[in-house]
């Protein structure tokens, strides 16, 4: 029987995420915080799992977010060096990025850059999706330029952090409310050359069509008129998937 997604944040987890932290922070309470997880997280499905760690978290580092933050800067290990290997490699880190989605508020410029180091090594959609709603103008300002950056999985972050329907996150309606800065970062993104990248975009019109048709139309529109290559002609049929099953139409 295949291991559901859940048990991946068990006790041994615990314990890998206590050793890594106690490494760089010999103070670091790894007893304490193991035993605590221990007693809470056996009956917990998967998202309470994920509140028990950064509960845990919150109880045993040193209580002030930017020592913390500087203590999972040195736990974060090696980037990923291809699209692969998130969940693979990077899967423990779910909790910390957790810890940073429930407080991350309270340092806007240290939670972003911390967010950009995470995700090339797991995700930080999660993670940034409370400082886009608090922050929009500053947060999609600064997700432009990750539009353009050289790691793959910046790029993905950039897209798949302003998705209106982000599966296991809150609905946001930031795509709509700050419409033309979101076209940008899609449009720089409309003729990535890696499919982890052109997912996501997709993705991100197939959302707005749900919500906003007329704008996904109107960037769907735009990207027409100009000579879209395969990469984008792929995007738009993506993001055009859920129309076309509404629609009957068969979906490819």
């Amino acid at each position: 029987m295949a291991k559901k997604f859940k048990d991946y944040y068990d006790l041994e987890c615990a314990q890998l995420i206590a050793g890594k932290i106690a490494a760089v922070w010999p103070e670091f309470n790894a007893d304490g915080f193991v035993r605590k997880l221990d007693a809470e997280i056996h009956d917990k499905e998967f998202l309470q799992r994920q509140d028990a760690f950064a509960t845990a978290l919150e109880e045993f580092l040193t209580g002030d977010y930017v020592q913390d933050i500087a203590i999972f800067h040195q736990i974060l290990g090696p980037e990923l060096q291809t699209t692969e290997g998130m969940f693979v490699y990077g899967w423990w880190l779910w909790p910390v990025g957790r810890y940073v989605e429930r407080n991350g508020t309270k340092d806007f410029p240290i939670s972003m850059d911390f967010i950009y180091q995470l995700t090339k090594r797991f995700t930080g959609e999660f993670a940034i999706r409370p400082l886009i709603e608090k922050y929009p103008k500053q947060s999609l300002e600064i997700i432009i330029k990750w539009s353009l950056d050289e790691n793959v999985h910046v790029r993905r972050l950039a897209s798949e952090g302003v998705r209106i329907r982000l599966p296991w996150a809150k609905k946001s309606l930031v795509a709509i409310r700050e419409f033309e800065t979101y076209s940008r970062i899609l449009t720089n993104l409309n003729n990535d050359p890696e499919k982890f990248v052109q997912k996501s975009v997709g993705n991100n019109l197939n959302d707005l069509m749900k919500d906003a048709p007329e704008l996904a139309m109107q960037i769907i529109t735009a990207w027409q008129a100009d000579n879209p290559g395969k990469a984008t002609q792929w995007i738009i049929r993506h993001g055009l998937r859920s129309q076309r099953k509404k629609n009957g139409n068969p979906v490819s």
